[in-house]
């Protein structure tokens, strides 16, 4: 049997918009297929929430599905629900072209129906280990928010409590009633 080739960042760059979306997971493609309703609305809560913080305060930049290259050779690009990237690491990543390079400050994910949990905590974990400073896991189901943080036990957050920024975004809140609100 030959061996497998494993994709590059720049590779799956190349591939383009296929029927559907790829993460790249150590050289290996794995499929990710579009959000649903409620994992769609969740997502621009939190984006519309972060973007109203960041934006008139110049901290830096959020991004939807945005492609992250967490680890080279092999690759790893991850493209988290929502992330924000501050100032200061924006400006080293100007002008830069495709993928940003790098781990984001804060990563979101949101849990689809037909995922596990765990499937979730691994990419946080992996996002904890390329440098990302703050992970919120959205759970629909249970209407919670595991928030990680590097050295830190996870915190499990639920309806009544408040997520905050911490230390990459002192002063942001967004209350977990807000978060999980249905129209």
């Amino acid at each position: 049997m030959a061996p497998r080739h494993l994709v590059t960042a720049e590779e799956l760059e190349r591939m383009g918009e296929m029927d559907f979306g790829y993460e790249l997971v150590r050289g290996k493609l794995v499929p990710v297929s579009p959000a649903g309703d409620r994992h769609a609305e969740l997502a621009a809560v939190v984006t519309g929430a972060l973007f109203a913080f960041v934006r008139p305060r110049h901290l830096g930049v959020v991004h939807v599905e945005a492609g992250y290259i967490l680890a080279r050779d092999p690759d790893t690009v991850r493209g988290p629900d929502v992330a924000f990237i501050s100032r200061e690491r924006r400006r080293v990543a100007r002008g830069q072209r495709g993928f940003v390079s790098g781990a984001p400050d804060l990563a979101v994910e949101v849990r689809s129906s037909d995922k596990p949990f765990a499937e979730l905590q691994a990419k946080g974990a992996e996002y904890l280990e390329a440098g990302t400073r703050l992970v919120w896991l959205v759970d629909p189901l249970s209407q919670t928010v595991q928030v990680h943080e590097p050295g830190r036990a996870p915190r499990v957050l639920a309806i009544g409590g408040v997520l905050d920024g911490g230390d990459v975004l002192p002063g942001f809140t967004l209350p977990l009633a807000e978060l999980f609100a249905e129209e």
